[in-house]
Formats: structure tokens, C-alpha cells, sequence
């Protein structure tokens, strides 16, 4: 017999007939006349119940039918005689797959703190939690995919292993085949990298976003989507070492377009959760407001999460420059009332306190933010005319503050190398992409998304470690 997904048999189907359930047992309950077990599948955030009646299953028979448990069970889809469900399976045979000892399975029916499942990562995908949060993601990646390729965007797959540093931040994971014990020196005593498998120093790239400009060159618009990484020592709920990248890049794009690009982006994807994963949204918001509730009144989030996702799709985004940002900022009564942990003046970064300020507190919805200061911006954005900004932009989204970083790049030769010289970076090692202003140079402009940080304002969790399945931390690669 075909087995049958408990996300088909929950739209009754298949009642009335014969049906193969395979799933894993998340409790069992009942008396001396009837045994109920709810399996789930990970196919949805639900379980079926399947009912076993005592003249067929003795409690002998379902001894190890204990949660945790996989089981495979036939038996017919009937509805349900009780609440909370609309079929439910009456079984006429239960085989145990895989038992689960109860003594020691760590999962049981109560509530376990996200920290613990940190702990064990490797089941807490089997949680309600979990399961909502990463068939969320799922979702998302393939929305991700979805609208690039409905636009005509080629799909890029750039190096993860590079010898440049596209951000110039200099938080790089070096990668290497040399005897850590017994090192090459060069006549000067540093390392000699020429014996290494590459012949030069390399590392485990933080954007795709340079070689992604070489695609750009060719194929107008291409999108990448992958792993990248940074050794910055972050012990926070906002970092990752290893995360994931969408950066699009566009010829013939200006600014304006990129924003433009970029919010439609962003609601597309989010449309996309809430038409298609409508429980799992259900279910995560319900948790979310359970959090609220342990929260202060005047920190509470106004808008229940689904409310918060229908909020930023259907809404336009508050667009500002930089200048009108700190005028805000210096103007509001946080800042007034000393309220900032961290400074406030032109030509300093934005941190998350402000950027959440401006979304959470002063526009009440998604803001971007352009032509930042060059001072605190890479080396390739493009230069404004006032030569003190950079048409930069970044998009703030609440609860998270900075959502996506993109810009237009600095096409001009000339203007591109005196940025490189002015912020010591090496001309010689990039002579590949000056390559590209070289022969046949455009206007071009791109952005990078962090892709977990989309899957937390998806789903509502607070911490990002909570939204991959298994997060690399400062001292911590367990799985």
C-alpha cells in the first residue's frame, strides 16, 4: 500500500478508505477501552489521531508505542468523533519502526526553553516549534528562487572559497592544507603560502556580491544564494558565523531601482509564507503572544504576527536619506531622554537601537535608508555628487533593525580606484573586477540579504541561532 502524508489525509481525501500512515508517535493516551495516538509527519504542524481499540491492541501490543517512537500504521480515515480534529484513523494494525526509550528520549509532552533545544539540535526539529520554523524556511527558499527566476535572473553560484575580502572587514576563516605543526616560512619567517593547495591565502567568503557583479556583466541580472561566513567573535542574538546570502545584482540599474527591486523582494516572499503556510504562521503567532504577554505593556508589539506580515506586504515603505534619519534620531524624544546606549551625530553608523527606533516607534513600518556617509561604507558604492555620501541603502525592518545592505556600485574607473587607494584596498589583487570598469562598464547596482534574518521576521523568533538548523556560534560547532 502508497504511503499517505498526514498533510493529504487531514483534507479528507482519502475517508472511508484503506490508508498507510508512517510518522513519528508525539503522544499516546487513553483507558482500558481505547488507546489515542497522535503521529506526525513533519508534512504539517498537525498530527493525526490514529484510535486503537483494546479488542485489537492489547497494552502489550502497544508497549512500545511511546513518544518518539516511528511507527507504521493501517487502518481506515474515518471523521473524527471528538474536538479538536476532522478525521482521524481507525487503526487495524500499529508496527513499531523505531523505538524511542522513554526513560532517556529528551522530548516529552511540556514545554522545553529554546535553550535546551539548542542543546539538541540534531531533535528539535520534531518540536512544534521547530517544525513550524523550518518548513517556514523551506518556504521562503523556495519563494527566494521563485521571483527571480518569474523576472529573468540567472542563478550564480559564486565561490566559497576566495582570496578576496569583498566587505574589507578582514573577519575571514582561513582556509588551508598546511601542516599546522610544521609551518613554511618565507626568508622573511612569515608563512609561505605558495606551498598551500591554492598557492596563495585563501578563505571562506563573506559575499558573493564581487563575482556576482562579473556575472551581471553578462547576463544583466543574476542572483546568488548561498552560504557565507564571518569570524567576527559575536556572542549575540543577531549573529552567525556561518548564514546564508541572497544578493542580487542588476545592469543598468540606479539606486532607485534597486530599492525598488528590493521591497518588492520582500513582499513577494513574505506573500508567499503567509498563502502557503497559513498553521505554521497560526502557530508561531500564538507562541509570540505568549512571549508578549510576560512583556511590559508598553513593550508589547501592537500587531499580532500575521497582522505585522500583512502589515509590511501590503504597505509601501517609508523611504529617507541617511541626513533625515539622524535629524529623526536628534529630534525624538529617546534621544531627549537619553535613551540611546549608543551615539548619535552624522557620520556615525546606525546601530540597532536606531534603526528599530525609526521602524518600531517613529514610521510604525519598514524604512529605507539612503545615501549613508562614504566614510562608514565599502569601497565599491558609488560616490554622490556631494562627494561626503554613497548611494547606499539600507532596509530596516521591525524587531530586527537592518533587513538588507545594497547599492549602486561605483561603475567609474577612476572613482573606483581612489576609493580602493583611500581605504587600503589592494588594486593589484582586485585587477579582475577593475577588470569590469575597464570593458564595457555600466551603471549597475545590487543588495544582499541575510537570509535568516528574513526567516526571523517571518516567523517571529527572537534569537537567530533559532532559525537554521544547526548554528555555528563563537565556541560552538557541536552538529
Amino acid at each position: 500500500m502508497q504511503r499517505t502524508k498526514v498533510k493529504d489525509l487531514l483534507t479528507g481525501a482519502e475517508a472511508g478508505k484503506e490508508i498507510l500512515l508512517k510518522g513519528w508517535v508525539r503522544t499516546k493516551r487513553g483507558n482500558k477501552y481505547v488507546t489515542f495516538i497522535a503521529v506526525n509527519d513533519g508534512s504539517t504542524i498537525h498530527s493525526l489521531q490514529v484510535v486503537a481499540d483494546a479488542e485489537k491492541f492489547s497494552e502489550e501490543a502497544l508497549k512500545d508505542v511511546t513518544t518518539g517512537a516511528s511507527v507504521a500504521v493501517t487502518g481506515e480515515l474515518v471523521a473524527s468523533q471528538g474536538k479538536g480534529q476532522a478525521y482521524e484513523v481507525l487503526a487495524n494494525t500499529i508496527e513499531v519502526l523505531g523505538k524511542a526509550d522513554p526513560e532517556t528520549y529528551p522530548l516529552q509532552k511540556k514545554a522545553h526553553s529554546l535553550e535546551f533545544l539548542r542543546e539538541i539540535a540534531h531533535l528539535r526539529f520534531r518540536t512544534n516549534t521547530f517544525g513550524a520554523v523550518f518548513r517556514l524556511r523551506n518556504s521562503l527558499a523556495f519563494a527566494v528562487h521563485k521571483f527571480f527566476n518569474e523576472r529573468g535572473f540567472v542563478y550564480m553560484h559564486t565561490p566559497i572559497v576566495t582570496a578576496s575580502d569583498a566587505e574589507g572587514a578582514g573577519e575571514m576563516f582561513r582556509v588551508t592544507t598546511l601542516d599546522l605543526d610544521n609551518l613554511p616560512r618565507n626568508e622573511e619567517g612569515k608563512i609561505n603560502f605558495e606551498e598551500d593547495f591554492f598557492g596563495r591565502s585563501t578563505n571562506l567568503t563573506v559575499s558573493g556580491q564581487l563575482e556576482g557583479e562579473l556575472a551581471a556583466m553578462a547576463f544583466s541580472d543574476i542572483y546568488t544564494f548561498g552560504p557565507t561566513f564571518r569570524a567576527e567573535n559575536s556572542n549575540t542574538a543577531r549573529h552567525l558565523a556561518e548564514f546564508w546570502m541572497i544578493e542580487p545584482e542588476m545592469a543598468f540599474y540606479d539606486l532607485q531601482d534597486n530599492a525598488n527591486l528590493a521591497e518588492e523582494f520582500i513582499k513577494y516572499v513574505i506573500r508567499y509564507a503567509i498563502e502557503n503556510n497559513s498553521a505554521d504562521i497560526e502557530f508561531l503567532g500564538q507562541r509570540l503572544a505568549e512571549e508578549e504577554k510576560q512583556k511590559p505593556q508598553n513593550e508589547r508589539n501592537e500587531m499580532s504576527l500575521l497582522e505585522k506580515l500583512e502589515f509590511v506586504a501590503n504597505n509601501s515603505f517609508e523611504r529617507i536619506t541617511y541626513t533625515e534619519a539622524i535629524d529623526i534620531l536628534l529630534n525624538s524624544p529617546a534621544y531627549k531622554k537619553k535613551k540611546f546606549q549608543y551615539e548619535v551625530s552624522w557620520g556615525v553608523d546606525l546601530q540597532s537601537e536606531h534603526e528599530r527606533y525609526l521602524v518600531e516607534k517613529h514610521f510604525k513600518k519598514p524604512v529605507i535608508v539612503t545615501n549613508y556617509p562614504k566614510d562608514i561604507k565599502s569601497f565599491y558604492m558609488r560616490l554622490n555628487d556631494d562627494g561626503k555620501t554613497v548611494a547606499a541603502m539600507d532596509i530596516l525592518a521591525p524587531g530586527i533593525g537592518e533587513i538588507v545592505g545594497g547599492s549602486q556600485r561605483e561603475e567609474r574607473l577612476d572613482k573606483l580606484t581612489e576609493r580602493m587607494e583611500e581605504m587600503g584596498v589592494p588594486t593589484e589583487e582586485l585587477w579582475w573586477y577593475l577588470d569590469t570598469r575597464r570593458f564595457g562598464s555600466c551603471p549597475h547596482a545590487g543588495f544582499g540579504l541575510g537570509f535568516e534574518r528574513l526567516v526571523q521576521f517571518v516567523t517571529g523568533m527572537g534569537n537567530i541561532r533559532d532559525v537554521i538548523p544547526f548554528p555555528r556560534t563563537p565556541k560552538n560547532a557541536e552538529f
